[in-house]
């Protein structure tokens, strides 16, 4: 792996599509950067600080909200010349984003009073009123023809079924929720899954013509569902519950295959694979040292960082099981308790999928799908901030805020030192061909160059 040198940035940071272009918020500049040499192609001023930055699919167009304005402006790297400045007046803007044809804005209004379509190529915009959400609530089919549109007016829940070519309305129905968290198209474009607030565990499975296929409540009088997200594949359907287990659904009957839990100590016959961080002392030797009086003085200012800091260097240590996995238990005096499945990530062949229970924020689990198990735990020294999975192949790579990254595959797992000094990582993004790694610290970032992963050579071996 090789690491760029670092750059300031103070906002939204993100690669395009296409993967040759990456965009940095720097107050109310945006920089386009080229992938491979870093080196500005374009240069962006905003009328404001910079809140979010997105590419449109076909990375011609990158907008940039300006949440504060309120106000969205929008350009173009192959019409330096060409700009767009929306503005919704009193009704503010709440967020932005792209179509999938890359030529429309979808704006959700402040206190969501409604949701435009803008259009880069007439001017026109459509409106939906009483959309249900600022940022969720959208969400398009694979193939960008329809969008659905979560709603809410007399107390009921509704999705609208638009024709991203018209943007005319083919079909609204209600949806039997309380009050709806969240909504997304199946990779297949065939169903469309929604939840409920974390007050009630309820997972509905819709077709696009409104006939409900499946209803799925795990359990009552409890914390329902913190996170959702379908396989690649189209097949499974994960979900995250704040009980702390991770359940599976199936595409064929829509029932529950599947429950993993998040227990605080890991016991036999578990054949998981278990890496702690752990300092590592460097070992030196000076028994064949030997100083003289010409020895310079001051080349003792030129050691090792590490060295300096401790004489030592972080790695994993493969634990034995049993094993009790750190663990905090939820302020019950306080809101949004810290507890249930916060984070969870499939691999892009669908095998494998990582969770992170918020109540053991330092730990990372990896399950093997095809083979219903627990196949790695990975244990930090700190909260795991960001985590993300190779676009190309079952490859995980995370960050605790420390000046490392956690690399795990199912051959084995690592930590890898980031030769900038004083740099945290704090959040981290692949780019789409997973060749790069975008990593942010508090008011910089770097890229990483990633070499492509071997394939495993044996399926069923042991991690090593």
């Amino acid at each position: 792996m090789e690491f760029t040198d670092s750059y300031k940035q103070s906002g939204p940071c993100c690669f395009s599509p296409d993967s040759r272009f990456l965009a940095v918020a720097v107050d109310y500049r945006l920089v386009i950067r080229d992938v491979n040499s870093l080196k500005v192609v374009q240069l962006y001023t905003c009328v404001d600080k910079i809140s979010y930055v997105e590419w449109a699919l076909d990375s011609e167009y990158i907008l940039c909200g300006l949440y504060k304005r309120p106000m969205v402006q929008a350009w173009s790297l192959t019409q330096p010349e060409w700009t767009c400045k929306i503005d919704e007046g009193p009704a503010g803007i709440a967020y932005a984003r792209w179509s999938p044809d890359s030529r429309h804005i979808l704006t959700t209004s402040e206190f969501q009073l409604r949701l435009t379509v803008w259009s880069l190529v007439n001017t026109a915009c459509v409106h939906v009123q009483w959309p249900k959400h600022a940022s969720k609530g959208v969400s398009f089919t694979q193939d960008g023809k329809f969008a659905a549109v979560c709603t809410r007016r007399d107390c009921k829940d509704y999705v609208n079924l638009l024709s991203c070519h018209t943007w005319e309305i083919m079909g609204t129905f209600a949806v039997d929720t309380v009050d709806l968290a969240g909504i997304e198209w199946s990779p297949d474009d065939s169903a469309i899954v929604v939840w409920d607030s974390l007050l009630e565990y309820k997972v509905l499975i819709y077709s696009p013509d409104g006939r409900c296929l499946s209803k799925y409540q795990a359990y009552e009088s409890g914390l329902g569902v913190k996170s959702v997200a379908w396989s690649p594949c189209g097949q499974f359907l994960a979900m995250g519950s704040y009980d702390q287990i991770l359940r599976a659904l199936n595409h064929l009957t829509w029932k529950n295959f599947a429950e993993f839990m998040h227990v605080s100590t890991i016991r036999s016959p578990c054949g998981a694979v278990v890496y702690k961080e752990v300092d590592e002392p460097f070992q030196l030797d000076m028994s064949g040292l030997c100083l003289n009086d010409d020895f310079p003085h001051g080349m003792q200012g030129d050691c090792p960082e590490s060295a300096a800091d401790g004489n030592s260097r972080v790695k994993y240590k493969l634990m034995d099981i049993p094993i009790n996995l750190p663990s905090q238990k939820p302020t019950m005096d306080k809101p949004n308790p810290k507890q249930g499945i916060g984070l969870l990530s499939w691999s892009n062949d669908s095998q494998y999928l990582f969770t992170r229970n918020d109540s053991m924020p330092t730990v990372l689990w990896i399950w093997d799908i095809r083979h219903l198990e627990l196949r790695a735990v990975l244990v930090q020294k700190e909260p795991i901030r960001a985590a993300a999975w190779d676009p190309t192949c079952p490859r995980i790579v995370l960050c605790t805020g420390s000046g490392h990254l956690y690399m795990w595959s199912p051959s084995g797992a690592c930590c890898i030192n980031v030769p900038l000094p004083n740099f945290m990582v704090t959040d981290l993004k692949w780019n789409s061909d997973g060749s790069c790694l975008l990593l942010k610290d508090r008011e910089s970032f770097c890229c990483a160059a990633m070499v492509p992963m071997l394939p495993d050579i044996s399926e069923d071996s042991s991690d090593g």
